[in-house]
C-alpha cells in the first residue's frame, strides 16, 4: 500500500505548500510525509518527533528531524521561522491544545492543522449504540489510543476563532474525497489552513 493510500491527506497539505519553501513537520512520525513532499516538489523541510523509532526511521531516510516533545512549545525557533508548519493528525494526541496552536502559528508565517473528525456520522453513530468509535479515521479501541482529545470540524473553527486565528482555507475528507455538502457530518478528516489574524 502506498503511502498516499495509507494517508488521504498528504496529497491536499502538499497542495497548500509553495515549492522551495521552508517547512517544519510537527510530530512528523516516521517522515512519510515530509518524504512525500519533498518527491512532489522541492522544499526544505524539517520534522519534530518525539518518538526514538520515528526518529531512526527519518534519519535513515536522509530527513532533517529534531528529537523534542511539542508539549514543551517550540522555544528552538524564531517568530514567522518557516513558510509552512504542518501539524498533521497530531493535534488530537496533544494535552495542551490553545498553547501548541499558538506556537504553530507563531513559528510558521502559515499553518495546516488536519485531525480526525470526531463529528462524523458513524462516530455519532458509536457513541449513541454506547461504544467509542473504531474506524479509518480513528483506528484505536478507547483504551490504547494515542488520542487525548477528540474534537470536530466545529470544535476546531470555535477554537480558531476564539484564538485570533484566520482560516485561509480548509478541506475536508472521507475516503479520500473532498466533502462539501453537511463537513463535519460527512467528512472524517478536517484539514485547515490558518495563520495569526
Amino acid at each position: 500500500m502506498s503511502t498516499l493510500n495509507m494517508r488521504a491527506d498528504f496529497e491536499a497539505i502538499a497542495k497548500w505548500i509553495a515549492p522551495n519553501s521552508q517547512v517544519l513537520d510537527l510530530g512528523c512520525g516516521d517522515g512519510s510525509f515530509l518524504e512525500f513532499l519533498q518527491k512532489q516538489k522541492p522544499v526544505h523541510a524539517y520534522g519534530v518527533e518525539i518518538d526514538d523509532a520515528g526518529v531512526l526511521s527519518c534519519v535513515h531516510k536522509g530527513l532533517n528531524v529534531i528529537q523534542q516533545d511539542l508539549e514543551g512549545g517550540l522555544a528552538l525557533f524564531g517568530d514567522d521561522s518557516f513558510d509552512t508548519v504542518v501539524l498533521s493528525q497530531t493535534l488530537q494526541t496533544i494535552h495542551q491544545t490553545e498553547k501548541i496552536l499558538r506556537e504553530v502559528v507563531r513559528v510558521g508565517k502559515e499553518s495546516i492543522v488536519s485531525f480526525p473528525n470526531f463529528g462524523h456520522w458513524s462516530h455519532r453513530l458509536a457513541v449513541g449504540l454506547g461504544r467509542m468509535p473504531v474506524s479509518k479515521s480513528l483506528p484505536y479501541q478507547w483504551y490504547n489510543t494515542p488520542n487525548v482529545r477528540v474534537l470536530t470540524v466545529d470544535d476546531f473553527e470555535k477554537l480558531a476563532s476564539s484564538l485570533g486565528l484566520k482560516v485561509i482555507d480548509q478541506c475536508i475528507l472521507h475516503d479520500g474525497q473532498q466533502v462539501t455538502l453537511m463537513p463535519n457530518f460527512f467528512g472524517s478528516l478536517a484539514l485547515f489552513r490558518v495563520r495569526s489574524a
